[in-house]
């Protein structure tokens, strides 16, 4: 007996799509670039005051742990299903479509915070070379040339994120190699106080202030890892997302 087949109509391409455009160094240098900014350079010195310098280094690994198992959980989605949008696309597929318009919407709100601090610690950092100069200057200057990047092609927004990362991560390798000869004597002090070693680290007691100042500042050693999951929504976008 011949089976009878039903034909099925054909889904139509989505028209309106992204062009697969960014290369897989530039995913890379987005998400490294997303994590170093003012989170790590502003929010360093206000988590060791309050937690003490071990507290700081474990409230940073506790962070470290969340975000690599988000990540890898974000990662196999990334992959298995490329989509501009990410994972407020996901949520609202698997949970429902509130949560995604919730997740979404948090996103945003979450973004436009970081990005007001960002362009304020920028102002600020302007004004050591150029202290004549207002903030709110260089926050527009920074703005419109973020918008500019945005708007030219995302190819010419990936590469620009790729060499301002590549700045950056030079600059925390910088850092750690000079605080590295500072702490051992090689590079000298300015008050002439001997190499500290390490011991800093227990001066004050290993957790000076106790264990829940550690859970107060997860918020802010989270908002220092912000920009990890720059590789879920850029992963629609880009050429091999595997």
């Amino acid at each position: 007996m011949q089976q009878l087949r039903i034909p099925t109509p054909e889904i139509p391409a989505q028209s309106g799509t992204f062009k697969r455009a960014m290369k897989a160094r530039r995913l890379i240098m987005l998400s490294l670039g997303g994590v170093i900014g003012t989170g790590l350079f502003f929010n360093t010195g206000y988590i060791i005051s309050t937690t003490g310098a071990a507290g700081t280094l474990l409230a940073y690994q506790i962070g470290a742990v969340v975000v690599y198992l988000v990540m890898l959980s974000l990662g196999e989605l990334s992959v298995a299903m490329p989509e501009t949008g990410a994972f407020h696309v996901y949520a609202s597929r698997y949970l429902s479509p509130a949560t995604g318009y919730t997740v979404a919407w948090l996103y945003w709100l979450t973004w436009i915070v970081a990005l007001g601090s960002s362009l304020t610690a920028a102002g600020f950092c302007m004004q050591y070379w150029f202290p004549t100069v207002l903030v709110w200057v260089w926050c527009l200057v920074f703005c419109v040339l973020i918008f500019v990047l945005n708007v030219i092609s995302a190819r010419f927004f990936a590469e620009g994120e790729f060499w301002f990362s590549v700045i950056k991560v030079i600059t925390i390798l910088a850092f750690i190699i000079l605080v590295a000869g500072a702490m051992i004597g090689i590079i000298p002090l300015e008050d002439g106080t001997p190499a500290p070693l390490f011991t800093n680290l227990t001066v004050h007691g290993w957790f000076p202030f106790g264990g829940l100042p550690i859970l107060m500042t997860m918020v802010a050693v989270n908002f220092a890892f912000s920009g990890t999951e720059l590789i879920g929504i850029a992963a629609g976008e880009t050429e091999n997302p595997h």
